[in-house]
């Protein structure tokens, strides 16, 4: 809904507002610099046999004209308007009617696509299927790091293939993305409270323990020992002190 603002979807970076399309069971990543302004509309059941654009696994995202993004656009706000004010029910429109206007507004959008090349590459399935996998194994592994090279033994692929999909969907490196996974895992063991930050920190990896704190600090807007004390305090509330 706003542009000049960098967004990065499926792996693309644009600042400009574009059309995604997505259906049950589709998956798509997005990574925000700063807040952006959009609008999901989900339609249930599926809209089937309207001629728009297979999403297949992931979301596809579509550059429209300019025309047809800014009649989408105010079709929006409208419902939205129109949908949020205390106004008996027999003073607006039916859902049907409403329905069908925004279905005109999207199908003049999906009419009006402007070929480009950065959109093809963006709706490429390979990597992301990569990206994908990668983040479901580190999803489902908490007990242990996983590192680069186990991690692409796992998916079936070479270290630099990984490399080159996290980055591309994360805009960052295979390692920084792993070392941000394990920083997470090791805030996850403090907040349980774990026997101690260095015991925690050594069992995912870190081993240089200052950069650790640094990183964690960095990270997280707090030292390690904080985050531990903290849960020990929530653990045992009667360890606090309060002065009336």
């Amino acid at each position: 809904m706003d542009d000049g603002v960098p967004m990065r979807f499926n792996g693309v970076e644009r600042d400009r507002a574009v059309i995604v399309l997505g259906g049950g069971g589709a998956f798509y990543t997005s990574v925000e610099e700063t807040a952006r302004q959009y609008v999901s509309v989900m339609f249930t059941p599926e809209i089937v046999d309207r001629g728009w654009p297979n999403p297949g696994l992931q979301f596809s995202i579509h550059e429209i004209s300019q025309r047809a993004q800014d009649r989408l656009r105010e079709v929006v706000r409208q419902v939205l308007l129109v949908t949020s004010e205390q106004v008996a029910i027999a003073e607006f429109a039916s859902g049907a009617s409403i329905k069908e206007t925004l279905l005109a507004a999207i199908d003049d959008a999906f009419a009006e696509i402007v070929p480009a090349r950065w959109a093809t590459r963006a709706n490429t399935t390979r990597q992301f299927k990569v990206f994908n996998d990668a983040r479901a194994i580190l999803a489902g592994d908490v007990a242990h790091p996983i590192y680069s090279g186990e991690l692409a033994k796992q998916i079936g692929v070479s270290v630099r293939t990984l490399h080159d999909a996290i980055q591309r969907y994360r805009g960052v490196s295979l390692h920084r993305y792993l070392r941000l996974r394990r920083l997470w895992l090791v805030r996850k063991r403090l907040l349980a409270g774990a026997p101690s930050v260095k015991a925690c920190a050594l069992a995912y990896g870190f081993w240089h323990l200052s950069d650790f704190s640094r990183s964690y600090r960095s990270q997280f807007g707090e030292a390690p020992s904080e985050t531990l004390a903290a849960s020990r305090v929530r653990a045992d509330p009667s360890s606090s002190r309060h002065e009336s």
